[in-house]
Formats: structure tokens, sequence, C-alpha cells
């Protein structure tokens, strides 16, 4: 059966994004630094080659044990879930060919009919709930694994729901100080992890965990 796993950058002190960086001010980097403090966050990942390639930022980058990560994971998803603040942001941000290319089911109040993309991303938007969703993702993913791509909150709603099998972190030794915090809004008697290894490297600690 297909697992499902989180696989997201955070800061130091708990972040998954800097204060300010929201759709208003999206064009604007300078307003609190958030364009800073996000470059700092997710510097490491843009000098990975697998990572270039896939959004076709042109030739270089790095090979070795991160860019195999970024590889290995990339291979093992089936779809993807996210919120609409996420997608949102990266519908003005990604470039024309979305860089998932698996089918992405958007957590949504608002109804709007599937977007495809080119290089085989189409973009699904669900009202009822993240339980259709997590439907819908498993019966697309076949035997691959699903990703929750976040933002928080939906990353905390699936773990409240306990569906989480994995979660991957790449923690950078950056101190955001305010903005969105990942483990926030937990029940109580939310699941429980294990540490199954970590990769170090001088941007980011990647940190794998396991449900027990």
């Amino acid at each position: 059966m297909s697992k499902v796993f989180v696989n997201i950058g955070l800061s130091l002190d708990g972040y998954m994004a800097p204060e300010g960086m929201t759709m208003e001010n999206w064009d604007k980097p300078e307003y609190k630094n958030w364009g800073a403090k996000w470059g700092a966050l997710m510097g490491w990942i843009f000098n990975q080659r697998y990572f270039r390639e896939n959004l076709k930022l042109g030739p270089g980058g790095e090979t070795g044990p991160v860019n195999d990560l970024l590889r290995s994971t990339k291979e093992r998803i089936g779809a993807n879930i996210m919120g609409k603040r996420m997608f949102d942001g990266g519908e003005r941000g990604w470039p024309e060919e979305a860089p998932f290319h698996t089918p992405v089911y958007v957590l949504t109040h608002e109804e709007r009919e599937p977007w495809v993309r080119p290089g085989g991303t189409t973009f699904y938007f669900i009202n009822d709930g993240p339980e259709h969703a997590l439907e819908l993702a498993r019966e697309s993913a076949g035997s691959r694994d699903i990703r929750i791509a976040g933002g928080a909150d939906v990353i905390q709603q699936y773990l409240n729901m306990g569906v989480v099998d994995e979660l991957e972190i790449a923690l950078a030794p950056v101190l955001f100080g305010g903005g969105r915090r990942l483990f926030e809004n937990l029940c109580e008697a939310g699941p429980e992890f294990r540490i199954d290894k970590v990769l170090d490297s001088p941007a980011a600690t990647h940190l794998f965990y396991v449900r027990q």
C-alpha cells in the first residue's frame, strides 16, 4: 500500500514560511525581508542538479547524496496534496511546466475545473475535505506514494487525521522569529514518530522520521 509522507523545509525555530510571505506581498520580497529569509531556508535546493533539471533552470548544479535524495523523493511520488494558499503562490511562481508531473489535489472552498499543465501535472480542486482528497490521491498514485506538500495548515490536518507515515524535514540553520509554524494546532494524542536516518550537509540537515 502506498505511504503518505510530508516533505518540507523548516527553519531552526520551526517555521515553514517567514512572516510577510503572503499573496498580498508576493511582489514585495523586501517586506519584512521575507524574500531573503525564504532564500536562506530553501537556497540549498536550488544548488542541486536534479532540481535544476526538473524546473528547467539551466545546466550545472551539485551532484552527490543530497541530489540523489531529491531524485529518489521525486520518483516515489504518485500524487500530491496541497492547500489553496500554496497553490496560489505556485500558480504565480511555477513555470508553465509545473514541477510535479503527477495529479495534484488542491484543498479549497472554491469550485474550479481541473487545470492541466504540460509535463503530466493536473491540478484538481477538492471542495469536500481532506479525506476525499486523500482517497482520490490513493487511487491515482497506485503503488507509488502520496506527498502532503503544504502548507502548514494542510500538513496539520493530515497529522491530526493520523494518516502521515513519514516526515522528511530539511532543517536549515536559519531563525525566522515568526511566520507560519509547522507544528501547531495538533491533537494532543497525535501520532508518534521515530528518527530513521539523517543526512547532513552544510546548508541543511535532512531528517527522516517514520511513524511508530
